[in-house]
């Protein structure tokens, strides 16, 4: 049977909740019970105290009848919780009794008024209050607490002439008082249903407490986790998850989102080398059956050129077919370097001295368009591993891209490296015109171009093939009217042995 984690996180915490609640009432019970028995032996016991003080001179003058009327009188106060009023001698002879009929007899010394005395092994007078007190069930089914008081010898008492008692004994009987516990029993239940009653309202309130922690701070965010889940099974690769939290599920959602995000890369670049596999076969074929005609029109094209020199017309109508056969053949020689590009030689390089000879070749050009060329290049770079002639074919088709988004008023690029963790960082930052963010996209797919007729749309795709063959990556940033910026990332290590398999193989 399949059980929600959060219904089982309820169900651990009030258990362990009601545990808790449970073994507390208990104990607070106990206590409460041992309070109130403690005091009503207190109360027993001074009850006790007065009896034997108040019927002190009948008992010394041996005055029976005022002694049998008092106790009766005592006993008989039944609203005061008083059950029996009993005095007996050492042997347990019961000498006075507010019940009658129970006067002249012998008690037990193992039962319930004797018990206590003969139980603790010590003399009577140096038994405490506690000791000297029991609680057993009376006739009616309630229970009685009893407690026995020592009529200690005076010296009175064994020099009196009409009941001298010898010197020697220290206890002359027992003073015996019997009172209820219904009122105390009553408030220990009382007591147990308003203590069972706040447990329950604790552990009701503690239970709804946790399930709404519960579903605020775990069901919620795994809710939402689970949900984005299913969407990215589904090709949903924009999905994003809401970070509510600043804890572990917080941790978990940032690190969902980041996953989805590199997943959407990772397969925009899949997409994108499939686009470039598929439009590198059709380039091949068409390359190879246009390139044959085109050298044959030029030929011809340049033959007549020569035959009517001095027909400038003819002349100047045969120049615009050399110009654009020549170009023509310029965009089959670089859909020919798209689709069968030279695996790259790779090596420990220093991209600096790339750099320095990738600028000397356009330096040139960039004067020419008023552009002004600033190096930023780390000191100290450390080699990384690559083809220094494909690299700097990247880097100069960047520049002259920039170049050209500059245009002709002049502006400035700023071109830089710096060392990472693992891998080396180049970067060529322009302030040109920035390109649209509609177009990012499609940035490096081949024949897509922002130059207009001034480009053909395959150096961004060749650029982008050479820094994937390498393991390296290449991010675009760029605002309209801002200008651009260009990362190139370059690993300082060789990949392993299958992967550099992978990316060394050509395309067809």
């Amino acid at each position: 049977m399949r059980t929600r984690i959060g219904t089982r996180l309820i169900l651990g915490a009030g258990l362990v909740t009601a545990t808790v609640i449970g073994l507390m009432t208990a104990s607070i019970l106990r206590t409460h019970a041992a309070q109130l028995v403690s005091e009503r032996t207190r109360s027993a016991n001074q009850l006790s105290e007065t009896i034997k003080s108040s019927t002190h001179f009948d008992m010394l003058e041996n005055r029976r009848e005022n002694l049998h009327r008092q106790i009766r009188a005592i006993g008989s106060l039944q609203g005061e919780g008083i059950r029996k009023v009993r005095l007996f001698n050492k042997e347990g002879q019961i000498m006075f009794s507010s019940d009658k009929g129970e006067i002249g007899t012998t008690l037990d010394t193992h039962g319930e008024a004797c018990y206590a005395c003969h139980a603790e092994g010590q003399p009577l007078e140096k038994l405490g209050i506690q000791a000297r007190a029991r609680i057993f069930p009376g006739p009616d089914g309630q229970r009685v607490l009893g407690i026995i008081n020592p009529i200690p010898n005076e010296a009175s008492c064994s020099t009196a002439e009409c009941h001298a008692h010898s010197p020697s004994q220290r206890i002359l009987g027992v003073l015996d008082v019997n009172v209820s516990m219904a009122e105390a029993d009553a408030e220990i239940a009382r007591s147990r249903v308003l203590m069972g009653a706040l447990a329950l309202l604790a552990f009701l309130a503690s239970s709804l407490i946790l399930w709404w922690l519960n579903r605020q701070l775990v069901l919620k965010p795994v809710t939402a986790l689970l949900a984005g889940t299913r969407r990215v099974a589904e090709g949903d690769l924009t999905t994003t998850i809401p970070i509510t939290a600043q804890n572990e599920l917080g941790d978990l959602a940032t690190a969902f989102n980041q996953m989805t995000h590199r997943m959407a890369e990772t397969q925009l670049q899949l997409a994108q080398a499939d686009k470039l596999a598929s439009v590198g076969r059709l380039a091949a074929g068409i390359a190879h059956e246009i390139n044959n005609p085109l050298t044959g029109v030029l030929s011809y094209a340049s033959l007549l050129k020569k035959r009517f020199e001095a027909d400038s017309a003819v002349s100047d109508d045969l120049d615009i077919i050399i110009r654009e056969t020549i170009r023509c053949r310029g965009i089959i020689r670089g859909l020919l370097d798209f689709a069968r590009p030279t695996p790259p030689s790779r090596k420990p390089t220093d991209l600096n001295e790339v750099v320095r000879h990738a600028v000397a070749v356009v330096m040139k050009q960039l004067q020419m368009s008023h552009v002004n060329l600033a190096l930023e290049l780390a000191e100290d770079l450390p080699f990384a591993y690559a083809d220094a002639n494909q690299i700097q074919q990247v880097i100069v088709n960047l520049l002259l891209n920039a170049a050209d988004a500059i245009g002709p008023d002049g502006g400035e690029i700023r071109l830089g490296s710096r060392a990472l963790p693992e891998r080396i960082e180049l970067s060529i930052e322009d302030n040109g015109r920035g390109i649209p963010a509609d177009n990012l996209p499609q940035l490096f797919e081949p024949f897509f171009s922002t130059k207009g007729t001034r480009g053909t749309g395959l150096g961004l795709a060749v650029t982008w093939g050479i820094i994937e063959s390498h393991a390296g990556s290449i991010d675009v940033q760029s605002e309209p009217e801002h200008g651009a910026r260009f990362t190139i990332s370059l690993p300082l290590r060789p990949p392993p042995a299958s992967a550099q398999a992978a990316t060394e193989t050509p395309s067809a």
